[in-house]
């Protein structure tokens, strides 16, 4: 999938536990953590906005985008597969 979820490394630079962040957020710490894992298909921009806010960053920052044509999908044939 060529965007990957990096808000591991932000926990750790700003020194927090993961159900502290869940907790700050407003969501449950399996929501987090499958945010975390990237098995989520998408994810509330108001949880987003929380997310940084707590973080004091920016969406980009938790997220990473690997442009790989291989995993990308033309429009129209997302029910192809």
């Amino acid at each position: 999938m060529p965007v990957r979820v990096t808000l591991d490394a932000l926990i750790v630079a700003r020194g927090l536990k993961a159900r502290d962040l869940a907790a700050e957020v407003g969501i449950s710490e399996t929501q987090l953590s499958l945010f975390r894992s990237g098995k989520v298909k998408g994810i509330r921009f108001s949880t987003l906005a929380r997310m940084c806010a707590v973080l004091g960053c920016r969406p980009g920052d938790l997220l990473d985008y690997d442009a790989d044509p291989a995993d990308m999908i033309r429009v129209g044939d997302e029910d192809a597969g």
